[in-house]
């Protein structure tokens, strides 16, 4: 045989046994899309703040926990769990949020949905720690990631549970939407409201202009703390800060307080979280 036709030989042979063994793999090993699927819930639990307890959106300062993006019944805002019930009619739901809760309330939280032994669990939390009644009482960034990841330990005893955890509004576009508007100034002071960015709102003074900068820039780096502790868990999603960049209208806010989401902002809440927790990954195999 010549050296020709040896090499051809050998070359036909390396194809063939490269073919088998992309074959084997194709088999055995899963693609990334297969790895990264999430079982429809039999059980979930929300956390986080008035926001998740649907605070304002069916009433004056009342919770409407029908009303909520996670874990609400209210068929206009198609929730989570209404969305997921539709493929498993079976789901049982539980908001274990607080209105008025900070992140220092999360790790509690947590144990409740532990003892709830749920599959699956949202977190919306941060606004409160932002809004305080001056800058000066606004939770630190070190002191946030420290009960942030308290919480995210507490949740590990639930290694199988999918974890969602949405990224804090903007409270300078809050800010911005309402700031023209008489009604929505009048509710921010009487009700003192976030005062940390929503005091003197039409000022333009620059003590005033740089505070809010200071404090959007405080609920961006609570954030990336979300975002980077969330990483650190296979099984925790993050929704890319699709909630702070969302540029949301007075209309989309409560008109009793022109703070907190009414139905129509828990619904669009819901719709943009959803995507961000599922889309792509959800089977049906429970």
């Amino acid at each position: 045989m010549d050296i020709r036709r040896r090499t051809l030989v050998l070359l036909v042979s390396l194809f063939s046994a490269a073919s088998v063994l992309l074959s084997i793999s194709a088999v055995v090993l899963p693609s990334a899309a297969a790895a990264q699927a999430v079982a429809v819930p039999d059980s979930m639990a929300s956390m986080g703040d008035s926001i998740t307890r649907g605070f304002n959106a069916c009433g004056f300062y009342v919770d409407c926990p029908s009303r909520s993006w996670s874990t609400g019944s209210y068929s206009s805002v198609n929730s989570h769990y209404l969305r997921l019930r539709a493929a498993n009619p079976s789901l049982v739901a539980y908001n274990d949020a607080k209105s008025g809760a900070t992140v220092s309330d999360m790790p509690g939280q947590a144990a409740q949905a532990v003892a709830q032994d749920v599959d699956y669990v949202t977190i919306l939390v941060g606004a409160n720690d932002a809004c305080a009644s001056s800058e000066s009482g606004m939770t630190s960034v070190g002191d946030f990631e420290a009960r942030f990841r308290a919480t995210m330990e507490t949740l590990a005893a639930l290694p199988e549970a999918t974890i969602f955890v949405a990224s804090i509004p903007d409270l300078k576009r809050l800010w911005q939407v309402g700031k023209d508007n008489l009604s929505a100034r009048t509710a921010w002071a009487a009700l003192n409201i976030c005062q940390s960015m929503l005091a003197r709102p039409r000022s333009t003074d620059t003590a005033d202009v740089a505070r809010r900068d200071r404090v959007r820039q405080r609920v961006a780096d609570y954030n990336t703390v979300l975002a980077a502790v969330c990483a650190e868990r296979p099984t925790c999603r993050y929704d890319g800060g699709a909630v702070f960049g969302y540029p949301f209208a007075l209309s989309e806010l409560s008109t009793w307080d022109y703070f907190h989401p009414n139905a129509t902002g828990q619904r669009l809440l819901a719709e943009m979280t959803y995507s961000a927790a599922f889309d792509g990954v959800l089977t049906d195999d429970r």
